[in-house]
This record gives C-alpha cells, sequence and structure tokens, in this order.
C-alpha cells in the first residue's frame, strides 16, 4: 500500500500537468490561427478538470501512456486548413515533449547543485521531475501513433487525398476499441519504449551540453 500512495504522490501532479498543457496546447494554437472554438468552449484553460478523460488518465497513471478529452476545433477558420489541422495536431506532443526536456534538464541541474547527494527533499524533487519527464514522454509519444482519434491520426489525415482521408477516417468509430485492445497486449510495449528511450538520451545528451 505504501509504495501505491508513494507512486500515486509522484504520479497524479505529473499526469495533471501533462494533460493541462497538453490540450491547451492544442486549444491554444488553434485560437492563434483565428479558430474562435476553443476558447467558446472554455479548453484555453490551465485547469486540468476541462481536459480529463476517465479512461485516458487511467491509463496514463497505470501504464504511462493515455491520452486526455479532444478539444473541439473548427479548421475552417484557418487561412490554410491542411497546414492549421497539422499544427493545431502537432501542439500537443510539441508541449509534452517541452516539458519533459524542461524537467530532464531540472533533473540535471538538481544533480549538479548537490553532487549526486539530493536529501529527502531533493529526492521528492527529483522522483516528482523524473515522473514528469516520464509521464509527458508517454503522453507525446503515443499521441504521435496515427489510430484515430490521437493526434497522429490527424496529422497523416491532413497529408491523406481527399478520398484516401475520408476512408481512413472510418477508422475513428473502433479507434477506441483498438486503443485498448493495443494497451492491453504488448504490442506497442517494444516500439513506445524505444521510441521514449530515445528521445530520454536524446534529452539528457542535450542536458549534459548545456550543464
Amino acid at each position: 500500500m505504501g509504495n501505491i500512495l508513494s507512486r500515486l504522490l509522484y504520479t497524479l501532479p505529473a499526469v495533471l500537468l501533462a494533460i493541462s498543457l497538453h490540450e491547451f496546447a492544442h486549444g491554444w494554437v488553434s485560437w492563434k490561427l483565428g479558430d474562435p472554438t476553443p476558447k467558446a468552449t472554455g479548453r484555453i484553460s490551465l485547469n486540468p478538470f476541462h481536459h480529463l478523460d476517465l479512461w485516458g488518465t487511467l491509463c496514463l497513471i497505470v501504464f504511462h501512456f493515455g491520452w486526455a478529452k479532444p478539444v473541439q476545433i473548427n479548421p475552417w477558420y484557418y487561412k490554410n486548413r491542411k497546414l492549421g489541422t497539422v499544427l493545431v495536431s502537432l501542439a500537443g506532443p510539441g508541449m509534452n515533449f517541452l516539458l519533459a526536456f524542461l524537467a530532464t534538464f531540472l533533473q540535471g541541474v538538481v544533480l549538479r547543485v548537490t553532487g549526486g547527494y539530493v536529501g529527502q527533499a531533493g529526492y521528492y524533487l527529483y522522483m516528482l521531475l523524473a515522473y514528469i519527464a516520464a509521464i509527458n514522454l508517454g503522453l507525446g509519444v503515443f499521441n504521435l501513433i496515427p489510430i484515430p482519434p490521437l493526434d497522429g491520426s490527424k496529422v497523416l489525415g491532413a497529408l491523406l487525398p481527399e478520398e484516401l482521408y475520408f476512408r481512413y477516417m472510418r477508422l475513428e468509430q473502433y479507434g477506441f476499441i483498438l486503443l485498448v485492445v493495443l494497451l492491453a497486449t504488448p504490442l506497442l510495449d517494444r516500439p513506445l519504449s524505444l521510441a521514449t528511450g530515445l528521445l530520454q538520451q536524446l534529452f539528457w545528451w542535450v542536458t549534459g551540453l548545456l550543464l
């Protein structure tokens, strides 16, 4: 029980931060491109409870891979609908990767300042930063999978010819079931772990250069 509570102490703040800023980034970029929908629906907000999806949040806590409630957008407001859709779709994962890098960098700062002897308070801070990095990496990478309604599907859909796009988006009605099946089986374990591991190594390498 103690281990579970300890893990939740690190996981919950990291999950709420990752989800809030992921969806905020989607809404903010869409709004900046001329779409009033995210602001009208209250999604340009850092309040995590505006963005939580029950199953996606539980998956994030348990598997470190998951999703949030999608932000409603209207691409017809964009000057270039395809480019706008790609930018808005990439904004969420991009924010997660930025947060993961900042958390990794701050881990490096903690180690540099303390010389590796962090103490109890420093240990909590270091572990919280580690969870923030891991969960943001997981959320960012997972959302780039091209399965509707994940962000990767919107990027791919914007790049497809119109005829193929409509065929592809028919998968959306099966998307949630497919995601649950994939998360419940080991099919995604290796590719997701490989992608997050490579990004984590890259962030530590850049941190080493900066410090």
